[in-house]
């Protein structure tokens, strides 16, 4: 693959803009930025505050949230672009493939390990990217949460915005029901758990970020702290090693490793906050991955209101390990 890159001034005419369905309920600063590529958001605003964007033909903050046919008036903008010109893109569906579920407000895809949900970091293209590369007439597709990425399994996107502010909404209500299977180092003994720790966001010298549970509540940074709290099933027990289903409460950032790791259940092959010297041995054995997978979603249609049950199946590299193992 080869990619150029050269530098240009684009020049964005003025123009009417009215609002679909897409962008129903977008706020406004949120929906320039996205209609206006390659222009900075420190302009965007200026734009908003001098009163040059219109709506309706009458001024409108950055708070704004747009509605169904509204005419949004975009004044003419000149910027610096970096243009980027990529060849050889891949012609076929890499994602096609996985989908379990698509209608026309939501697509499920049984996400594959090793494949980031969206690009940055090192990474060029995640799973938004290619899917929007892989369906170019798509007029709204977005992510509505995250998986790591060397997690598998179940992940949902909304094909329309009353979509994803409805799945929002459920999340953070906990109105879904998401299960995930792992296996871990060492002998869990009960058949049902509940851990609630209280977890923080740091940053390593390297500007990696990291997830470490607070056990000192009289630092001043307690304050940061997040309630984290999963429901532990014991599912199957071998010699050294438990598999586990755990049902999300809280849906915080390396939730389950970090709990697990923290009560000497690390997750097999996890390779911030696990055993790596266990880890080493296991990818000679074959399991070259971690063993986290996003089995099962369940909860109700954003916009139909039906139950949905949701499945990914164990990947057949992780069955393949399972079925090495001894019982206990």
């Amino acid at each position: 693959m080869q990619i150029e890159q050269n530098t240009r001034v684009s020049a964005h005419a003025a123009a009417s803009l009215t609002v679909d369905e897409a962008s129903d309920g977008q706020r406004i600063d949120n929906f320039l930025a996205k209609t206006l590529k390659g222009v900075p958001k420190s302009h965007i605003y200026r734009i908003l505050r001098s009163g040059e964007v219109r709506v309706n033909k009458g001024r409108i903050d950055a708070s704004y949230k747009l509605v169904l046919n509204d005419v949004v008036r975009v004044p003419p903008i000149r910027v610096a672009t970096a243009e980027i010109a990529v060849t050889n893109a891949p012609a076929t569906p890499v994602l096609q493939s996985t989908v379990i579920f698509e209608d026309d407000a939501m697509l499920v895809i049984d996400k594959p390990a090793g494949f980031a949900v969206h690009g940055g970091s090192g990474v060029s293209r995640g799973v938004i990217e290619q899917l929007r590369l892989e369906r170019p007439k798509a007029k709204f597709l977005e992510l509505v949460h995250r998986l790591d990425r060397e997690t598998s399994g179940v992940l949902m996107l909304a094909k329309k915005r009353t979509a994803l502010v409805a799945l929002h909404e459920m999340i953070r209500n906990n109105q879904t029901d998401k299960r995930y299977l792992m296996l871990v180092a060492g002998e869990w003994k009960e058949k049902k758990k509940r851990v609630t720790l209280d977890l923080q966001k740091y940053v390593l010298p390297n500007g990696e970020r990291r997830v470490n549970v607070v056990t000192d509540k009289s630092k001043d940074k307690y304050d940061e702290a997040q309630h984290s709290e999963t429901i532990f099933y014991l599912k199957q027990s071998f010699v050294g090693f438990s598999l586990l289903e755990a049902q999300l409460v809280t849906g915080r950032t390396h939730q389950l490793r970090v709990q697990l790791a923290h009560l000497g259940f690390p997750i097999l092959g996890d390779d911030k906050y696990g055993d790596f010297a266990l880890n080493k041995t296991l990818a000679k054995q074959g399991l070259k991955r971690m063993f986290l997978h996003s089995s099962e979603t369940k909860l109700k249609h954003p916009l139909l209101g039906e139950k949905m049950q949701l499945l990914a199946p164990l990947p057949a590299e992780l069955s393949k390990f399972l079925n090495k193992l001894e019982l206990k």
